[in-house]
């Protein structure tokens, strides 16, 4: 069997030893699929030094997978974030109406407990006697 690149045939023999690029036959969809499904992991260091001081350092990482693949590797930051919830909006507000309920609460017991306190009622005599009962036997 012989393969013809650039006009020249091959033998099986040479074409064995062609060297095969990842990019060979494959399109972007296929990349991009590829990529999301292993993940891929970017890193680099800047430093920007004046005589031996460094002034600024930046790392950088980056992590590109698909939402699967993250959460299979222990990613999953967005889950618990309120602000990429989709009911993050009312979770505050009622959050917001909560606080101030307590706030109010706690403003009114604070003001009760500084009020003076109330002489205490002294119970008041049963409205019948012994005698009474004693005449209206």
């Amino acid at each position: 069997m012989t393969t013809k690149l650039s006009g020249a045939p091959l033998s099986t023999k040479d074409s064995a030893r062609s060297i095969a690029t990842s990019t060979q036959g494959s399109s972007l969809a296929d990349v991009l699929e590829r990529v999301l499904d292993k993940g891929i992991v970017i890193a680099g260091d800047i430093s920007i030094s004046v005589a031996d001081t460094e002034l600024i350092n930046i790392r950088i990482r980056l992590l590109i997978s698909s939402v699967d693949k993250a959460r299979e590797i222990g990613i999953n930051w967005w889950e618990d974030n309120p602000h990429f919830n989709s009911q993050a909006s009312s979770l505050i507000e009622a959050n917001h109406k909560l606080m101030e309920r307590v706030e109010n609460l706690e403003s009114e017991l604070k003001t009760l407990r500084s009020l003076p306190a109330a002489p205490a009622a002294t119970p008041a005599a049963p409205s019948w006697s012994l005698d009474s009962l004693a005449q209206d036997l």
